[in-house]
């Protein structure tokens, strides 16, 4: 599963893109102001899960358990998943099936590896977290660990530091560019 789990890691960021120029290709001719209304609407959540996210999380510093990590223990992947799963659904709804292969294929053996690699880092802490967190959908009611402190919130440093400011622009972007090739009803 290792092995796989090193080829899904490595493929999951040109397999997204090769994804997202056949969509962005593909996609126009079956979008409709509904549908990308909808799909707006899902995928804008996803885009502000990653937002929270990564303005709490320092990577390979400290394990994240508080904001959007008190939720579920893989908000970017969920964010993630929100994002693909609305720009899916301005195209077609049977596009979702797709979407939830794709992350069963690449993204679970790449959250595997993961929380491996963050369970050896922060063992005592990581088993509490992991026992009352869910891996990917989150929980409607944040966990409180009793030793967590609560950092300052959200940082948008971090946020910038992580480059997400790169993941909202190309979700404008690609709304635009959905808008303008669309279908539009009598026309």
């Amino acid at each position: 599963m290792s092995a796989f789990a090193n080829v899904a890691k490595k493929l999951r960021l040109p397999l997204g893109f090769a994804f997202g120029v056949a969509y962005l290709f593909l996609a126009p001719r079956f979008v409709t102001p509904l549908s990308l209304a909808v799909g707006a609407v899902v995928a804008f959540a996803g885009l502000l899960v990653r937002a929270w996210a990564s303005g709490h999380i320092v990577k390979n510093d400290k394990l994240a358990t508080t904001g959007p990590y008190a939720h579920s223990r893989n908000p970017l992947y969920f964010g993630s998943f929100l994002l693909a799963a609305g720009f899916a659904i301005a195209a077609h709804w049977s596009l979702l099936f797709v979407v939830a292969l794709f992350w069963l294929a690449i993204y679970k053996p790449t959250m595997d590896k993961e929380r491996r690699n963050i369970r050896a880092r922060f063992p005592e802490e990581y088993d509490q977290w992991e026992q009352n967190v869910p891996a990917f959908v989150p929980r409607p009611v944040p966990w409180r660990s009793a030793a967590a402190v609560e950092p300052g919130g959200f940082s948008f440093p971090l946020y910038m530091k992580h480059g997400e400011w790169k993941a909202a622009l190309v979700f404008v972007m690609a709304l635009v560019y959905l808008a303008a090739r669309m279908r539009w009803p009598g026309v």
